[in-house]
């Protein structure tokens, strides 16, 4: 194994996040499903608080219960992170990414619906959404910083 020039720290055993700092300690996987709801030139977005404290704007998505298949996880998670009940169009798009948790690499692999609004049911969930609104795909472009993100509004063009 090659040494590290003196100064320099020891490689990472895993890659580290585009994001993340230090090293890694190990690695997991995550599954989630999520839905990009569109109506007409509308989409319906979450704001949320990041790892790093940051509020973001994103698409309604979540983890993938066990026993549960990805389609049924994505709309039960719009439902309750937006208070809207919803109708899958077609599958959208399967995204994959790294992040760090707590020193962990976690490889995250997202299902993506592509989704009609049917009914408000409620509103969104409090405790994990600072808020749910519907907002025209221009603005949308502003608002997204994630690649993953960024590359869902692109595939919308298509």
């Amino acid at each position: 194994m090659n040494k590290p020039k003196a100064g320099t720290k020891k490689p990472l055993t895993h890659k580290p996040s585009p994001r993340g700092e230090g090293r890694v300690r190990g690695s997991r996987f995550e599954f989630s499903a999520g839905g990009v709801v569109q109506d007409g030139e509308n989409l319906l977005m979450v704001k949320v608080e990041n790892f790093e404290g940051d509020e973001i704007w994103t698409f309604p998505k979540g983890h993938i219960e066990k026993g549960e298949k990805a389609p049924d996880a994505a709309l039960r998670e719009v439902e309750e992170e937006t208070g809207y009940r919803c109708a899958i169009i077609k599958p959208f798009e399967n995204v994959e990414y790294y992040f760090q948790r707590d020193g962990e690499l976690v490889k995250k692999s997202v299902k993506w619906f592509l989704m009609k609004a049917l009914e408000k049911t409620g509103t969104h969930d409090a405790d994990e959404i600072l808020e749910a609104a519907w907002v025209a795909r221009e603005e949308a472009q502003k608002r997204v910083i994630y690649k993953s993100d960024k590359k869902l509004l692109a595939k919308l063009k298509e």
